[in-house]
């Protein structure tokens, strides 16, 4: 149940949450997450305000703004808004006629490209009305320092209904600000002994390690091995010196086009069970699938791409903030039979959940957060300028969904690109999988082309699948 869940809100971001803050000085890098939702009609205006006034009283960061440690000695905290405004971050708008989804699409673009007021809690909700046939859509706008997709998903659950008229509960009172005063020397001491308390912890680990090899001198041979593809895998993942691949995508720009695809859920599970892998390998076999036929198309056939993509570690049932370790894996896109990409590409995705590298990067986050802006985010940019496109599966609602008495018929989440061509992000909701794209447009000039050629190679995959399944079926005579 959702008022069950542990809820994560600690006063301080993370390590990894910080870095995302700060690189987001750079607008490619910007860090905002969102979610397109389409009704089958208009929320109840009423409704949806008490709903998120609730959610805004139990979720402390939806009422909470930014504020930088001193000299950035420790990763900034999170300190109630003494004067929340509810009706700057749930607004309204509506399209003209015809109320296209082009023109949803056009408007959620502009709305998500749009940077938080960083003196603000970070979200924002979007209601749009005069859609076709009487419906409406909301964009929801979150920060990803607050949660990842799942975190973000399980936050929700405070507005979110499973039926159309469920009871509304009272929204309980909110708890007054800390005083400024006091505020202030808990975060001057706070900041004074972060780094303090880091330090400590690395030399208690490193004597721990140093009493085990005194004890087991034989430790010294498995600890050189360790070091050893610790490194191989580093150059792997976090100091990629290669450029991406791609020779159409190597242009980056601010602008931005969103497009969304749907694949019914049931056709695509089974494809990827018969083909022997999971649904994350279908999707990304056929986001890479479309990625190489879209190369194809423009005649600049491409054996390998590098892809980002980020491996969950969050292992409770705990809502907010971020659990997650970003990959990077080269993956092949030239194979033009769909079942020998799906297979090349399975395996390569299940090799690098076991890059030993992934351990480390939020003690480098810690580091990199010490740097100077400028630095920090001229070494990421350079990194990202290695991958050409990113890739998210988030599982959602098996079930049909409701919010103020709407139903959501689809949610199609948009990821950040984070400095590569394109984000495609993936949401499980209702028997279908929601897709959105988020292309940079100076890289990606045809996304209605990129996402009509991964929408076919989902078809082919499915088609595979099918038929294999087919040979595999024992005769009934």
């Amino acid at each position: 149940m959702a008022g069950d869940r542990e809820l994560r809100s600690e006063r301080r971001m993370t390590d990894v949450e910080a870095l995302m803050w700060n690189l987001e000085k750079d607008p490619r890098l910007s860090a905002s997450i969102a979610n397109i939702t389409l009704f089958d009609r208009p929320p109840d205006p009423d409704r949806l305000r008490a709903r998120l006034e609730r959610a805004v009283t139990m979720i402390p960061r939806l009422h909470q703004r930014v504020v930088p440690a001193l000299g950035r000695l420790a990763p900034p905290e999170w300190r109630a808004e003494e004067d929340f405004d509810l009706d700057y971050h749930l607004r309204w708008t509506a399209l003209p006629a015809p109320g296209t989804l082009a023109q949803l699409l056009d408007l959620a673009t502009t709305h998500v490209q749009r940077p938080f007021d960083r003196t603000r809690p970070l979200w924002e909700f979007l209601v749009i009305e005069n859609l076709e046939g009487g419906r409406a859509a909301m964009v929801q706008k979150l920060h990803h320092s607050i949660a990842d997709g799942e975190g973000s998903i399980r936050m929700s659950e405070q507005f979110i209904d499973i039926e159309p008229d469920a009871t509304e509960p009272i929204a309980p009172h909110r708890p007054p600000p800390e005083s400024l005063d006091a505020t202030l020397l808990a975060t001057t001491i706070d900041t004074f002994t972060h780094q303090l308390r880091r330090g400590l912890g690395l030399v208690r680990r490193s004597a721990e390690g140093g009493v085990a090899v005194v004890q087991d001198p034989r430790q010294l041979t498995s600890l050189a091995g360790d070091a050893l593809e610790l490194a191989r895998s580093a150059r792997r993942q976090i100091a990629v010196a290669d450029p991406a691949r791609s020779p159409l995508w190597e242009q980056r720009s601010l602008r931005r086009g969103i497009q969304v695809l749907q694949v019914p859920l049931a056709e695509a599970k089974a494809a990827a069970n018969t083909l022997g892998g999971s649904l994350n390998d279908i999707f990304v076999t056929a986001a890479a699938g479309g990625a190489g036929a879209y190369h194809r198309a423009a005649g600049s056939p491409i054996d390998e791409l590098r892809i980002t993509m980020p491996v969950s570690t969050r292992r409770d049932h705990s809502a907010g903030g971020n659990s997650f370790t970003p990959t990077r894996v080269l993956l092949p896109v030239g194979i033009q039979d769909p079942q020998e990409r799906f297979s090349a590409i399975r395996a390569r995705l299940e090799t690098t959940k076991q890059e030993r590298a992934m351990s480390v990067v939020s003690g480098l986050a810690g580091v990199a957060n010490l740097l100077p802006t400028s630095v920090v985010t001229r070494l990421a940019r350079q990194q990202a300028e290695t991958v050409d496109f990113a890739t998210s599966n988030v599982r959602g609602a098996p079930f049909p969904l409701y919010i103020a008495g709407a139903l959501i018929e689809a949610n199609y989440p948009v990821g950040p690109t984070g400095g590569t061509a394109w984000n495609l992000t993936l949401m499980s909701y209702n028997g279908h999988l929601d897709m959105g794209l988020n292309a940079d447009l100076g890289a990606v000039t045809d996304p209605k082309g990129l996402r009509d050629a991964i929408a076919d190679e989902f078809a082919a995959l499915i088609a595979a699948g099918t038929q294999t399944s087919t040979r595999r079926r024992p005769s009934r005579n």
